[in-house]
């Protein structure tokens, strides 16, 4: 695992930005895992403005997203369809027709089973993940079988109250359920970048590094991957 410890947000952002244009440099048509959340808001900006500035072309590229929240109409606001439409897709003007992302309303079961096997098809170059501050990735909670593929997860009370910052001004409760890659779906990744910043990310941090391999800490997992970069601020990262 490659770990690269900066000083700030910004300097994340602007270092996963080079990891991440490397990949899309690197290939005709770009496959790329990506994430939601705060964490790679930073990490979109940049990828945006290097559309804008430069030209970058980013209408080859293949999205496939890590997750989605299930009950929710696909256009409301806290959606992750709609996060990353107006964070990256629109920005960057990624054709629809590329733009996966698992179904968070219908026969969940099915929806699953099609995403993994809309996946078959592609091999993912980069897979984009945050950590959560009790260690899961995606919405892979502590205790998911690290041989589980695209699924329907029950949230821990601790990753709700992480999100609740979003629907509180709403009036509304954050969903209870998710479907998510599995955690066997990300390994299938030929590169990993893990971002994570703040105070809040340092245990779980220290627990994916140098913690044991255990799926009471998913992300623990990577640690068996052969292609992980890890992009720390020094918060998230004091214990390493």
């Amino acid at each position: 695992m490659k770990i690269i410890i900066v000083e700030n947000y910004d300097q994340l952002s602007e270092k996963a930005f080079e990891v991440m244009k490397e990949v899309i440099d690197s290939k005709e048509n770009p496959v790329l895992g990506l994430a939601t959340g705060s964490s790679p808001i930073g990490l979109y900006k940049c990828m945006i403005e290097d559309h804008k500035k430069n030209g970058t072309d980013y209408s080859k590229v293949t999205t496939f997203n890590l997750d989605e929240y299930v009950g929710l109409d696909k256009h409301h606001s806290q959606t992750y369809y709609t996060f990353m439409h107006e964070n990256l897709f629109e920005g960057v003007e990624i054709p629809e027709e590329n733009v996966q992302l698992p179904l968070g309303n219908g026969d969940l079961e099915q929806n699953c089973k099609d995403y993994e096997k809309a996946m078959e098809d592609y091999e993912v170059d980069i897979q984009l993940l945050g950590i959560g501050s009790n260690g899961h990735i995606g919405f892979n909670e502590p205790g998911t079988s690290f041989d589980s593929l695209t699924h329907v997860v029950e949230l821990k009370e601790s990753t709700r109250k992480d999100n609740a910052r979003f629907f509180d001004p709403l009036g509304e409760e954050v969903p209870t359920h998710a479907c998510t890659m599995g955690i066997a779906t990300i390994m299938k990744a030929k590169k990993i970048l893990v971002i994570a910043n703040g105070d809040n990310k340092a245990d779980a941090v220290y627990n994916m590094v140098k913690g044991e391999v255990t799926e009471d800490c998913p992300a623990s997992i990577l640690q068996n991957h052969p292609d992980v970069t890890l992009i720390v601020d020094s918060a998230a990262g004091k214990r390493l």
